[in-house]
């Protein structure tokens, strides 16, 4: 008896430990899973039980991130100096987690790229707080793809079908997902840093520019941030603001930042920067630098082949900061990122063609126009008929004033903060960006094209 008594008392404390050990364990994962951020990988914020009671703030909120395959993310950017040929410079826009070599302005502002939004908005989804690993509990889910940077490694010297190739994967690795048949894709978001013309290949007679992302039936239903819609809200591609060279890291800095611009000297009355487009003839820009230069009220930085004034982002800002007005004829497509560049240094925009804003960026510009900005028709320009000083000229400096305070405003929304840094009260573009994904993602599926402009 007392043999047996000596084996079972070891036998009962090594149950007892183990199951402490157990109940410990379930204890601690409890608690991990009710503190939003206990973990440090790819949720910032786990669904806690019950929660999607009213009381969780995440309510509605949820945004899940697929782990996709590094061939569509990491991948490409460690590729990117096989694409220096086609992109100079692309490592180096890459880089700072998106932002780009700082300037020597200071550690706020970067040599950002005008493409380079597929990184940025996916370090920032990353530190979204309201992450879930729980994809059946998301009201959105983040696909983060380098669709931008994709394109530019196979732009030039390719055929269609490599151009392609990394779209068709991806739209074969979603259909096989759980979360992909829950909605048919409908709560799938992607960002492509680019225009909505990019991905739209064969909706145009010249089909060998871009791919055909976009159009790809298996992605039909997703909803694609880009910097120009090529569909004006009425598709599945939505406008959000080109990144500029200031990013931002407290609410401070924005703070800060407008008190700047709002008491910078305007020397200029207006200003441009860009090139001649002499190859298109529905372009004015031409006849825009040439009554640039006929003005002594008016500065302009060129962009021509072969000059190197619009290679500095310094030189750039400066002259934004120190103009009221900063003219913005059409480039390559109807916008510019240099409309944000010059928003963002206080400059008022001056627009010829609706599509270049207005039709654009509903979510991050207000709806009347004529607060934060001058429309002059381009044909008035084209014919000679008008003179762009002298119809600036008529607005009183109280009404210039009013409306370079509102431009001031919407610095906020118009910047994306530096990703590993998180604004406390001020909303950035990224944060404004999420707000309208998630209320079209919550719309029926009838009524989510043109919920845009609703």
């Amino acid at each position: 008896m007392s043999k047996s008594g000596a084996v079972s008392r070891p036998c009962f404390f090594l149950v007892a430990a183990a199951a402490l050990w157990v109940l410990t364990l379930y204890l601690r994962l409890l608690a991990m899973m009710s503190v939003p951020g206990a973990f440090t990988g790819r949720a910032a914020s786990l669904v806690p039980a019950g929660g999607n009671g009213s009381g969780d703030p995440c309510r509605g909120r949820y945004v899940y991130i697929h782990d996709l395959p590094p061939r569509f993310n990491a991948d490409i950017l460690r590729g990117c100096a096989a694409a220096s040929d086609r992109w100079a410079g692309m490592c180096e826009h890459v880089g700072n987690a998106g932002l780009g070599r700082p300037l020597s302005g200071g550690a706020l502002t970067g040599e950002t790229g005008w493409f380079a939004l597929d990184a940025i908005f996916h370090a920032r989804v990353r530190q979204y707080g309201c992450l879930t690993n729980d994809s059946s509990a998301a009201a959105a889910v983040f696909v983060p793809f380098y669709a931008g940077f994709e394109f530019a490694r196979h732009v030039w010297g390719y055929d269609n079908a490599a151009r392609d190739a990394a779209a068709r994967d991806l739209a074969l690795w979603l259909v096989r997902r759980p979360e992909w048949r829950r909605a048919g894709g409908r709560d799938h978001f992607l960002v492509a840093g680019r225009t909505g013309w990019d991905f739209r290949r064969d909706a145009y007679p010249n089909a060998t520019w871009g791919t055909n992302l976009f159009l790809l039936p298996a992605v039909k239903n997703m909803t694609f941030l880009v910097v120009e819609t090529a569909t004006m809200g009425w598709g599945n591609d939505l406008a959000v603001p080109y990144p500029t060279y200031f990013h931002p890291r407290t609410d401070s800095d924005v703070v800060n930042w407008q008190h700047r611009i709002r008491n910078a000297d305007r020397w200029w009355f207006m200003s441009f920067v860009g090139a001649a487009r002499p190859g298109d003839p529905r372009s004015i820009r031409s006849q825009v630098m040439d009554q640039c230069r006929a003005s002594p009220a008016c500065r302009q930085l060129g962009c021509a082949s072969g000059t190197a004034q619009c290679h500095y982002p310094s030189d750039i800002m400066v002259l934004f900061q120190s103009s009221t007005f900063c003219l913005q004829p059409p480039g390559d497509s109807a916008s510019r990122r240099s409309t944000f560049d010059a928003m963002v240094a206080g400059c008022i925009p001056v627009f010829f063609q609706p599509r270049s804003a207005y039709l654009q960026y509903r979510w991050h510009l207000p709806k009347d126009h004529a607060t934060y900005s001058v429309f002059i028709p381009a044909e008035s320009v084209r014919s000679g008929n008008v003179s762009v000083e002298a119809e600036l000229r008529k607005i009183p400096a109280a009404v210039i004033e009013k409306m370079r305070e509102e431009v001031i405003k919407l610095v906020p929304r118009m910047v994306y903060a530096d990703p590993r840094y998180k604004l406390e009260t001020v909303k950035d573009a990224f944060d404004v960006a999420m707000d309208g994904v998630l209320e079209r993602v919550a719309e029926p599926a009838e009524r989510q094209i043109g919920s845009y402009w609703r």
